[in-house]
């Protein structure tokens, strides 16, 4: 009541209690919305260790969860059920050696396919794309009262065309692995 403005972001949002809680906060009116990542509503905690092997490009905090968590973060966006959810990627470009090291890196590597592995996530479920517009564009500059971005702006339009993703990219002299590295993702971004 002291700060009727005042607005809470639960960053990286990760279970179906702050998802709950999210939810409830805007049932109640309060300014409480939450972002979440691709890696989170693509894997869960079996995707640390796929094929018996450590996966530490997979490696992120807050860390992957159960299988429950992910379909609930999934249902939520993808049916578009709250306007308190929105896009937060995990652009961590983390050196391979600060990642494949005793004491590894926590972060996913996701901008240059962010959008990419959105639109993987949201097309798995039966809602298809319908809601990965507001997820991504709209609810979080609503959420801030901001602007909206205009068209004039630019315009990034997604195409169900084959995106390889490659194995490493160069930042400098260090090279890193992004999420999904070598794998071809069913969307693919272009930008006008």
């Amino acid at each position: 009541d002291k700060y009727p403005r005042l607005r809470l972001v639960c960053e990286h949002v990760t279970t179906e209690d702050t998802l709950n809680f999210v939810l409830d906060a805007e049932k109640q009116g309060a300014n409480v919305g939450a972002t979440i990542t691709p890696q989170h509503l693509l894997f869960n905690r079996c995707a640390l260790f796929a094929g018996n092997r450590m996966r530490p490009h997979n490696f992120c905090l807050p860390i992957l969860k159960r299988e429950r968590h992910r379909k609930a973060l999934l249902e939520a966006v993808a049916s578009g059920t709250s306007k308190r959810l929105f896009l937060g990627t995990d652009s961590a470009p983390h050196p391979i050696g600060a990642k494949e090291s005793a004491c590894g890196c926590a972060g996913c590597y996701t901008e240059p396919h962010a959008m990419s592995l959105y639109a993987k996530a949201f097309d798995s479920t039966p809602y298809g794309l319908t809601h990965l517009r507001a997820f991504a564009c709209e609810n979080g500059a609503d959420f801030y009262g901001l602007p909206r971005n205009l068209e004039s702006d630019g315009v990034l339009t997604l195409e169900r065309t084959p995106l390889d993703v490659p194995e490493t990219y160069q930042f400098g002299e260090d090279t890193v692995v992004p999420l999904c590295a070598g794998e071809t993702l069913e969307w693919s971004t272009r930008v006008e």
